[in-house]
């Protein structure tokens, strides 16, 4: 399973490099190539949409606003279960794309148990064994994973209607989706703020494919090792020597 799941991937990954192009100059490390970040902006693209037209399926008092954009309440409510098929099936190619990355080690329950000194900056750099994923993204990603089980069980449910499964169901569904999509929403602001002003430098990764050596010897050490070869503290000193010998 495992190596037809990694077949699929290369060959997609392959693919889509001979459709694009990441350019990496001096300094710089290759971060996510092309299918990765094709799929990572489809998944982004998606999510927002079903979680716009949901808004305004659950809450058009507040949000009927925007609802003209998507041609209005009862198209949006058509249209809102495509969208979030769409993000799942995404967000499915996605978790094969990353799943072995994804898997929880040794590593991350130390990084977890640290979590107050690296949120607070108390640490310049991340510990020496965070690897191409931190523990974070790690939690949440299989959020994710979960998030979409849940939004296809709980979607089908309610696209299906009381007809089919009855009228208790779809109550429950109701809930248990509009709580799994806030919970989403909340860890995609933490996403959003990590990626741009938490982390410098994450951003640029998924939109050129490229980060700067500083950024992977600052957030992912580990990783930064296993692609130069180098130490990253002394990489860190080196460049630290350099900038300071100029002034």
């Amino acid at each position: 399973m495992s190596s037809a799941v990694e077949r699929f991937d290369n060959e997609a990954r392959q693919k889509f490099e001979s459709m694009g192009q990441t350019t990496v100059y001096r300094g710089e490390l290759l971060r996510h190539p092309v299918y990765t970040r094709v799929l990572h902006w489809s998944v982004a693209l998606f999510f927002f949409l079903a979680l716009f037209t949901g808004f305004g399926i659950y809450l058009p008092w507040l949000f009927r606003w925007f609802m003209p954009i998507f041609g209005g309440g009862p198209l949006s409510r058509e249209m809102h279960p495509w969208f979030g098929l769409a993000f799942v099936f995404f967000f499915s190619l996605q978790a094969l794309n990353w799943l072995q990355p994804m898997l929880w080690t040794a590593a991350d329950s130390r990084w977890m148990r640290n979590i107050k000194k690296i949120v607070s900056n108390e640490e310049k750099m991340d510990p020496p064994d965070t690897g191409f994923f931190n523990a974070g993204q790690k939690v949440q990603f299989w959020e994710i994973v979960g998030g979409c089980i849940v939004y296809l069980i709980t979607g089908i449910v309610l696209w299906a209607g009381a007809r089919t499964f009855g009228r208790i169901p779809v109550a429950i569904s109701y809930v248990i989706h509009d709580i799994s999509a806030l919970i989403m929403l909340g860890g995609i602001f933490v996403h959003i703020y990590l990626s741009t002003i938490g982390e410098p430098g994450t951003f640029q990764g998924m939109i050129r494919g490229a980060v700067s050596e500083a950024w992977a010897w600052t957030f992912h050490p580990a990783w930064y090792k296993q692609v130069t070869g180098r130490d990253p503290v002394q990489a860190c000193e080196e460049a630290r020597r350099r900038l300071d010998s100029k002034q």
